[in-house]
């Protein structure tokens, strides 16, 4: 039986939202802008940062950007612009320099939404029959909904892409709401089962705890739900968070669903790489959205 879409979002306690526009600051960087945005994402105050070519005419292909996270509470959507140690450098610039409007918010517990740890909100939440990556992917598809809003985006050429946290945001959003016409995610593509058999999940925070998934579906298979949209996924070959015998139990779920349309689907692994981007991840990054957005 097929995983639906309709039972992912039931197991995640998804609830659609929407993000409202309350202010917005610009700073000019030369051939790059920033916008800072104060977003209200069910009632609550989110920060924003996007970045866009300077003086280029829209509406323009977008990315969506997720956030990483690594530890890195007090950092959140800051990423887009300061980078992090597992990142060649920032990619805010870099993908505006390649002509996409690029935004992130900051995920609950991140950057400005700090305010509580990671076990406080997921133990919360968890009592209610709810999960933290349920409540975080709600507010990532609210910020997918003014992306796609604005009038210097093409509405229809919206990609998704991150790294580790980033990654399953990504993907795992790419299979909810199908406004994401591409996805790239980078090394933390994996089979959770396997993860478990081998004790590697618990590297994982508590975030990514979503009750009783497992019985229905794991990477893979959610993976699938994407197809046939474009999707690329790079892993490193040494990445304690997604070894190799986890990845390849979810691509062999994954790679049927793309059996006709096998060129759609993109899968780079690079031997003796640990969690972090590469330059030759960077580059099938920009090529995989120049093929498939621009």
């Amino acid at each position: 039986m097929t995983f639906s879409v309709a039972r992912f979002r039931e197991l995640l306690a998804f609830e659609d939202r929407t993000a409202t526009l309350v202010s917005s600051h610009i700073e000019p960087m030369g051939d790059y802008v920033i916008e800072h945005l104060k977003l209200d994402i069910a009632g609550l105050p989110v920060r924003g940062i996007l970045t866009r070519p300077a003086g280029a005419s829209g509406p323009l292909p977008a990315i969506l950007y997720g956030h990483s996270h690594g530890g890195g509470y007090a950092i959140g959507a800051r990423e887009l612009l300061d980078g992090r140690e597992y990142l060649l450098d920032p990619l805010g610039p870099v993908f505006a320099r390649a002509g996409y409007v690029t935004m992130v918010i900051d995920m609950p517990i991140f950057g400005e939404r700090a305010t509580v740890s990671e076990s406080s909100a997921a133990k919360a939440l968890l009592w209610e029959g709810k999960s933290l990556f349920g409540q975080m992917l709600s507010d990532h598809a609210a910020a997918l909904g003014y992306l796609a809003s604005r009038e210097d985006v093409d509405a229809d050429r919206i990609g998704a892409f991150g790294l580790s946290m980033g990654c399953v945001l990504s993907y795992w959003l790419a299979a909810l709401d199908t406004r994401i016409a591409a996805v790239a995610h980078l090394c933390c593509f994996a089979d959770f089962r396997t993860m478990i058999a081998l004790g590697a999940h618990d590297g994982h925070g508590i975030y990514l705890t979503v009750p009783g998934l497992l019985r229905e579906a794991d990477g893979g298979t959610i993976a699938a739900i994407v197809a046939p949209r474009p999707q690329l996924i790079c892993v490193g070959e040494a990445d304690h968070l997604s070894p190799p015998q986890a990845v390849e139990r979810a691509m062999a779920d994954l790679r049927p669903a793309y059996a006709e349309d096998s060129d759609m689907l993109e899968f780079f692994s690079e031997p003796g790489v640990g969690h972090e981007e590469t330059p030759k991840m960077r580059s099938a990054v920009l090529a995989f959205f120049q093929r498939h957005l621009r």
